[in-house]
């Protein structure tokens, strides 16, 4: 992790919601969410904020030897947003504590607010995370 990587990086991406990224997309599979409203689903929303955040910081990183995972997530979703509505998220991160890195993350669809909360990410080497997941895999496979 380079110098760089302190408290008060702020990042703002924006994203048009494709048809792809909706409730009954999610889960294909699941009857009950083919049944659902065509509407930016959370998962994807979810997504949509860890991929900000990991935008925010890769800059300050040795990347992609230095990677993040989201370890934590806490956010609302308070509006719903049809495709073809465009999406910005905006983040803070707010601590940096050892490798692991708090943000608090926002995002809009140009009429509403539709996220606010919390997210965590958590500093890896990716070669060492690769070989542990490896080793579970083979562990339990």
């Amino acid at each position: 992790m380079k110098e760089t990587l302190k408290p008060g990086i702020r990042y703002e991406h924006t994203f048009v919601v494709p048809t792809s990224k909706t409730v009954p997309a999610l889960y294909p599979e699941a009857p009950e969410f083919l049944a659902m409203p065509e509407v930016f689903a959370t998962g994807f929303l979810v997504g949509f904020l860890e991929w900000t955040c990991i935008k925010a910081i890769n800059p300050h990183l040795d990347w992609p030897k230095e990677q993040t995972v989201g370890t934590h997530i806490n956010v609302s979703h308070i509006a719903a947003t049809p495709p073809g509505l465009r999406v910005t998220a905006t983040v803070e991160l707010m601590d940096v504590e050892g490798r692991k890195l708090s943000f608090t993350v926002q995002a809009h669809d140009g009429v509403d607010l539709i996220s606010e909360g919390l997210h965590e990410r958590f500093i890896i080497i990716k070669e060492k995370f690769d070989a542990r997941m490896f080793e579970k895999r083979s562990d339990h496979a």
